[in-house]
């Protein structure tokens, strides 16, 4: 399946964040989120396996416990049921991969 970024809807979540749902199946999916700078992805957890990869911008990113400053093509993971988040330092996106699917996005 092809899937075009031109196409796919744009959701505000606020404070300077926006998310588009990418390519999806049941086991896995895709998405861009955008971020203005001072925006916050609050610190959260779910059952899914994440690997977030900085597409632009820098980043302090938690995961646990340990902090650091990420920037574009920086990657990390984060297992399952971990606390993390990220701050925005400069405007940037990041392409989260999430498996299973995050059906709460749909």
């Amino acid at each position: 399946m092809f899937f075009f970024e031109n196409e796919l809807n744009t959701t505000e979540l606020g404070g300077g964040v926006c998310r588009k749902i990418l390519a999806y199946n049941d086991d896995l999916m895709s998405v861009k989120v955008m971020f203005e700078k001072g925006a916050v992805g609050a610190m959260h957890t779910h059952p899914h396996t994440q690997i977030s990869y900085v597409l632009e911008g820098k980043f302090e990113a938690t995961i646990g416990e340990e902090v650091r400053i990420i920037e574009k093509g920086d990657t990390y993971i984060t297992s399952p049921d971990v606390p993390h988040g990220v701050v925005c330092l400069e405007e940037g996106a990041l392409l989260d991969i999430f498996t299973p699917k995050r059906a709460d996005f749909l």
